[in-house]
């Protein structure tokens, strides 16, 4: 039974849209990196310069976070689409532990499906070497850069959104800073780790790849970076009383959050 007397199984409106957030997000990354860079593609040969297509990659995500931050099933279980996130938002007390395997089985199960869906619709362009299944894998600095990157840019992405979360005046607008720190990452980041920062993402890749190359990098940095952050705010009196683990609240769409601090 949940505090509020309601027996667990009524969260699974919550998995599933954690599955549909990161299976969207997936399916866009696919799509995009396609359009971008695949050779065949007619933005390839309008667009040269690998620079500036890895700007319009990192603006596509950037987007496609914010739209998932936003949408209904956003508003819904709080778009972590992340086992990090939802594993700092636990450490924070956010989360009940109940809620722990639910959200995590549905993000895993979204980047399976999003990723299966996009080779389904893409056939083979997602297996040229360009596009490569969107696989994350560490860099040509190595792989001990790549620990690093993923480290530093989990951190800080965690950092932001406590800070902008805990503050009432900017709440509203966290989806759109973490939307904005995605496309830089994408942008910049990319070449040193593939930029990560999820486990889900990166077995949603790399199943379809069959491309396993420090696949415990993307398990261990991420989680590690955002819990990192979460002890630096932890004294934070706002991040204690008034966060929320939704990303956008919406006091018109239930909270298992909220019902969770009650208890």
């Amino acid at each position: 039974m949940t505090a509020a007397g309601t027996p667990v199984r009524s969260h699974w409106p919550e998995y599933a849209a954690e599955a549909l957030g990161l299976g969207i997000f997936m399916l866009s990354a696919c799509g995009f990196a396609a359009l971008l860079f695949h050779p065949r593609s007619p933005v390839v040969a309008a667009l040269p310069g690998l620079m500036l297509r890895s700007v319009c990659m990192g603006l596509a995500m950037g987007l496609t976070a914010v739209l998932n931050v936003y949408s209904p099933w956003g508003r819904r279980s709080g778009a972590h689409l992340n086992p990090a996130f939802t594993l700092a938002f636990y450490r924070l007390g956010k989360v009940a532990r109940r809620d722990l395997a639910g959200y995590i089985g549905g993000q895993f199960v979204g980047a399976l499906a999003g990723t299966g869906l996009a080779v389904f619709l893409l056939r083979g362009w997602l297996a040229d070497p360009a596009v490569n299944f969107v696989a994350t894998v560490p860099g040509p600095r190595g792989v001990e850069v790549a620990f690093l990157a993923e480290l530093v840019i989990s951190f800080l992405l965690m950092l932001v959104v406590l800070a902008v979360m805990s503050r009432p005046k900017l709440a509203r607008y966290t989806g759109l800073f973490a939307g904005a720190l995605v496309a830089l990452y994408i942008t910049f980041e990319a070449p040193l780790s593939g930029m990560s920062m999820n486990p889900a993402r990166t077995i949603g890749s790399a199943v379809y790849a069959h491309l396993w190359t420090a696949v415990w990098l993307y398990f261990l940095a991420p989680p590690l970076g955002m819990l990192l952050a979460v002890e630096s705010m932890r004294g934070a009196r706002a991040v204690r009383e008034q966060m929320c683990a939704k990303l956008h609240h919406d006091d018109r769409v239930r909270c298992i959050f909220c019902e969770h601090r009650r208890g």
